[in-house]
This record gives structure tokens, C-alpha cells and sequence, in this order.
């Protein structure tokens, strides 16, 4: 159905100087995390994460109880039975509760997940390595996660609640963007099956990770992911201690701080700490949690606590604390016997400059791997792209040197005076050398002729290049209309358009092939090229 063509992420232009680096193993970056992500950083982690000791039963427990209200494989029954033997461990990736899950490198992320674990196994058969999502439903940015776009159209839910938008509860407006896809998406093969999936998965009432929380289990249960929901007061119990030294003694902030300082030589930092790094999460309430003077107040709220009443509430009721984007990461790694941390850019950016926190607390640090990126490139477009002598991989240049390309393979003229420059060059060296055995004044003179002539050459090349692109309008076109569909937005396909509509198109086939074809720690960008469809559902 596809086939897979991997470039450099180099090559795409896309990521930044940061993660390119991270992925070259850079010397200015080394100081900022542990283990490499590959075959050797893995079995380093392992090692050291078997030192560590996780608290598996509070962990299974939880999960048991989340997943008592909904259907799921006995892959995935079996996966969370094993969270309680010492040699299970998993691969963690993360990701808010986005509207339908958002844009498609979430579906990358997740499979990524899935196949590192399984990759895992192959490599230390004597353990076990569970892949899990972690919902990041705690997150109160509504205007982020409340969109999604489906074949270029914006599908928005825009009646908006208050809190933690996991907590919030799928209503008539939200549902009535379902009704909007079903008209988009009815007429593809598989467009009944995916509506199907969205009805079933989001009814008037039930909170969006519930939602969330079926959704992804109906996409990849049958590989066994489990998926955890921390928003839980058994699993925030276990941060008790880490919460109250945020809050009382700013211990992550001054750490935080340190670190990014010294990464801050190098590269823009990503994530900025605050004196306290946790928010009060209560019914619609998430909350900065700011000290002025002697009281702890919960902004935008009338509510406040005098130290001993904030100790109280913290002991009572940890699970009405929410650790921002610094604390998070921590939180994971503790209620998960983790061995690597599957994110995006700017996810493995901020995570750069996290490890100090961990090292004070005592918590390994997982291995960082940057999650798989895909193009998908339908049949279509891809005849497209062969009628004008064009690759996917070539999309990822300018439309300038596209269009040199075309110029150059098509008309067989070179619109490159590169080799002319060096001639006329080396001539007014050659006249200048003369001239100044005349006269020494006259090598300036000459320089001066040197210098307009090759402005003027270079002037010549910009209109032999525009004259000769006016023949190829058409291509230039075809090339604007490719780039507008397979990079919307201006920027990468994965990035915008969710994954509803290449399902609709191809089904389930669609969720197994990008599996098929994720690697594990390859650490490479993949263009997927179809080469043929799936039967049409019965």
C-alpha cells in the first residue's frame, strides 16, 4: 500500500538546529542528558533503570481501574499484569487530549511507541517492554487543543469551558463537528468507519479523555498500548514529597534555571520555570499557585492558603496539584519504570533542560528520542510530481531551486553563469597583475572594473533564470499546488491535518502500514508513497 523513502531530517528544513544536533550527538549538547538515543543508550538505561524502584502496584491498580470502562485486547490486558513483574518496563510518549487527537504526529508518536517497545523486545528477550501514551489531559490551553484541520478545511469546537480541557465534557456543538466530517468524509471508502469510530468515542456528557482514552484505545489496542490517564490521586500521591519542595523551597525553579543558563550559550531555551511550577486543579479550576507574603494564592480564583493550610491540602488532596510543563516530565518517569521519552522538537528541547531536577531527586533519566515523521504522498500526486521530473524529496527545497532544477533537467540550458564568473575572475586578476607592472594605481582601477562587470553578470544570471522560468509557468504552477496540498499551512503535512481523513481513504490499512514502516531508532524522516488502496469495506 505504501513504500517508504528515508532522508536526513537535515534535508527537510524543517527542525531546528537543536534537534539536529541532539540527533548528530553534538558536543555542546552532551552535558544536558544521559544516554544516546540508540542500541548502546538503551541498554545503558535499562541497566539503570532496574536500580530504580518503581511502585508497580499503586500503577497497575490504577490503570485496572481506568480501563474498567471500556472494552480492550488481551494485549493490552496482558501488558498491564506485567507492569508488575521487575523485568517489564515501558516506552513513554506524551500528548494533550487534542480535539480527535489533533494533528497526525500524534498517530506518529503513539506507533513510534509501539514499535520501539517491540524493537525492544527483540533486542533483550529476557524483559518485557510495554508502550504507553500519557495523557496530558491536565492541560487548560483550550485554544490549542480545540481545532483540527481535515483535508485543508478547519474543523473547530468552539464553545469554550473552563479548567482542564481532559475534564471537560463533550457537548451538542462538539458533536455537531462530527456531523460537519461525516459530510466531508462519507463519500471515501472508508469514511462510515471513521464517523462510526468518532460517534462511538465522543457522547454528549462524557469527559474528553474518556473520549481520548477510547479513541486511541479503538485505534491501537490490538498492539497492545496502554494508555494512562496521571490525573489520578493515587498515582499524585507519589509526588507528595516533590510537590511540597516545589512549593515551599522552589527547589525545581532554582534548579531549572541553572541548567538552562548553560544551555542558553548555545541555543534558545524552550521552557521558562516559575517559583512554583504546579497549578490547583479543581473541578473546572486549573490555576497558577503564586506566594505573596505569607499567603499562597490560586490565581483568578478567590482562593488562598496560609503555608500550614496549603501542607494540609497537599497531604489531603494531592490530586488537586498539577505539575506544569517543568515538573511533568518527572512526574512521568516516577509512576513509570520508563527506559525512553518519545517527543516532538520542541518536547525534546524543553526535556534538555530538565535533567538536573531528576539527578536531585534521584529518578533516572530516559533516553530521548525524537518521534518518527512521515509525508504521505497519495497516487495521485505523485503523478503529478513524475509528469514534471520531480521527487517528494525535492518538494522540501525553495520553489527557487525547484525551479533551477526543472530549468536545468528539461531545457538542457544551465541558467548558471558559475563557471563564467571564474573565467571573468581570473581575466581581471590576469589584467590587473598587468596593469600594475605599468602603474600601481591602475590595480585599483581595475578592481573597480572587476567589481561592476560582476554585479552586471550576476544581474545577467536573475534575467536569464526569469526568462527561462517563464517557459515553465505551468510547472511552476503545478509546483505551487503541490506544495500548498502536501505542506499545508506553509509547514509539514503532520503538523495540520488529522488523521481522519487518510482513514477515510484507507481504514485500519492505513494506522498497520505507518506502523509497518516506523523505525525504531533509526532517527530518519520518511516519505510514504502509495502504491495501492485496500478493498472497500464490506
Amino acid at each position: 500500500m505504501f513504500a517508504a523513502q528515508h532522508i536526513p531530517y537535515k534535508q527537510t528544513n524543517s527542525f531546528s538546529r537543536l534537534v539536529l544536533d541532539y540527533l548528530n550527538g553534538a558536543d555542546a549538547l552532551r552535558p544536558f542528558y544521559s544516554n544516546r538515543p540508540d542500541l548502546d543508550g538503551m541498554r545503558k538505561m535499562l541497566a539503570e533503570r532496574q536500580q530504580y524502584p518503581t511502585n508497580r502496584p499503586v500503577l497497575v491498580q490504577v490503570l485496572k481501574e481506568q480501563y474498567a470502562i471500556l472494552e480492550h485486547s488481551q494485549a493490552v490486558k496482558e501488558n498491564i499484569d506485567a507492569l508488575l513483574n521487575p523485568a517489564t518496563f515501558t516506552v513513554c510518549t506524551a500528548h494533550q487530549p487534542n480535539l480527535f487527537t489533533g494533528p497526525l504526529y500524534f498517530v506518529y508518536k503513539v506507533l513510534h511507541t509501539i514499535k520501539l517497545a517491540t524493537f525492544l523486545k527483540e533486542q533483550f528477550p529476557a524483559n518485557h517492554f510495554v508502550p504507553v501514551y500519557y495523557m496530558g489531559s491536565e492541560d487548560a490551553d483550550f485554544a490549542e487543543l480545540n481545532h483540527t484541520y481535515v483535508d485543508g478545511k478547519k474543523i473547530e469546537w468552539k464553545k469554550e469551558q473552563k479548567g482542564a480541557v481532559g475534564r471537560m465534557k463533550v457537548d451538542k456543538t462538539l458533536l455537531q463537528l462530527i456531523d460537519e466530517l461525516e459530510g466531508q468524509l462519507v463519500y471515501e471508502p472508508f469514511g462510515k468507519e471513521v464517523v462510526a469510530m468518532l460517534r462511538k468515542c465522543y457522547t454528549t456528557g462524557r469527559t474528553i479523555q474518556d473520549a481520548t482514552f477510547e479513541l486511541v484505545n479503538e485505534l491501537y489496542g490490538e498492539w497492545g498500548l496502554v494508555v494512562l490517564i496521571p490525573d489520578n490521586p493515587s498515582l499524585k500521591g507519589l509526588m507528595k514529597n516533590v510537590f511540597a519542595e516545589d512549593i515551599f523551597e522552589n527547589t525545581s525553579s532554582l534548579l531549572v534555571e541553572q541548567t538552562s543558563a548553560r544551555l542558553d550559550e548555545h541555543y534558545k531555551v524552550q521552557a521558562y520555570p516559575r517559583e512554583i511550577n504546579l497549578f490547583y486543579l479543581y473541578e473546572n479550576i486549573r490555576e497558577r499557585i503564586e506566594k505573596r507574603e505569607d499567603r499562597f494564592y490560586v490565581l483568578n480564583t478567590d482562593k488562598s492558603f496560609t503555608e500550614d493550610e496549603l501542607k494540609q491540602e497537599l497531604e489531603s488532596h494531592p490530586e488537586r496539584f498539577s505539575p506544569n510543563v517543568i515538573l511533568r516530565g518527572l512526574y512521568q518517569e516516577t509512576i513509570l519504570p520508563n527506559l525512553a521519552f518519545i517527543g516532538g522538537g520542541g518536547e525534546t528541547a524543553y526535556w534538555l533542560q530538565l535533567q538536573d531536577i531528576f539527578r536531585h531527586y534521584g529518578v533516572p533519566y530516559p533516553v530521548l528520542v525524537l518521534r518518527n515523521s512521515f509525508l504521505i504522498v497519495e497516487e495521485k500526486w505523485q503523478e503529478r510530481l513524475k509528469k514534471i521530473g520531480l521527487s517528494a524529496a525535492d518538494l522540501f527545497q525553495s520553489d527557487d531551486d525547484l525551479m533551477k532544477e526543472i530549468v536545468t533537467r528539461q531545457s538542457g540550458n544551465s541558467v548558471s553563469l558559475n563557471g563564467n564568473f571564474e573565467k571573468a575572475e581570473a581575466l581581471y586578476e590576469q589584467l590587473r597583475l598587468q596593469a600594475e607592472t605599468i602603474d600601481q594605481t591602475l590595480s585599483q582601477y581595475v578592481s573597480a572594473i572587476r567589481t561592476r562587470s560582476l554585479k552586471e553578470l550576476q544581474e545577467l544570471e536573475k534575467k536569464m533564470l526569469r526568462a527561462e522560468k517563464r517557459k515553465f509557468a505551468d510547472q511552476q504552477r503545478q509546483i505551487q499546488a503541490l506544495k500548498e496540498t502536501l505542506f499545508p499551512r506553509n509547514g509539514l503535512q503532520e503538523r495540520v491535518e488529522n488523521f481522519s481523513g487518510f482513514y477515510a481513504k484507507w481504514g485500519a490499512a492505513f494506522i498497520a502500514e505507518l506502523l509497518r514502516h516506523s523505525p525504531a531508532l533509526e532517527q530518519v524522516f520518511t516519505i510514504l508513497s502509495q502504491t495501492g488502496s485496500p478493498s472497500h469495506p464490506l
